[in-house]
């Protein structure tokens, strides 16, 4: 049986731009650098601690869940789930 991988793809731009939050602006409110922000709105994929996460869903007002979202690794092929 064929099994894609899962990888976590961070939606933070994606909900920042929903509500019209600049960068400058939600880096400050959630307490990290504008470059960690910016890295991370360049690369979804990047791999954030727990507790920054924490700190941009509390700034922008959203549970955590609403900023990942689990993708296959190779977009061509769709995620089959073992059952």
């Amino acid at each position: 049986m064929l099994k894609v991988a899962i990888v976590i793809r961070l939606r933070i731009k994606e909900v920042a731009v929903e509500k019209k939050i600049s960068m400058r602006k939600l880096a400050k409110n959630a307490d990290i650098s504008y470059n960690t922000l910016r890295t991370i709105y360049r690369d979804p994929y990047r791999q954030v601690t727990t507790t920054t996460l924490d700190k941009l869903a509390l700034a922008l007002n959203v549970d955590v869940r609403e900023l990942i979202e689990s993708v296959p690794d190779d977009p061509q092929v769709p995620p089959q789930i073992d059952t």
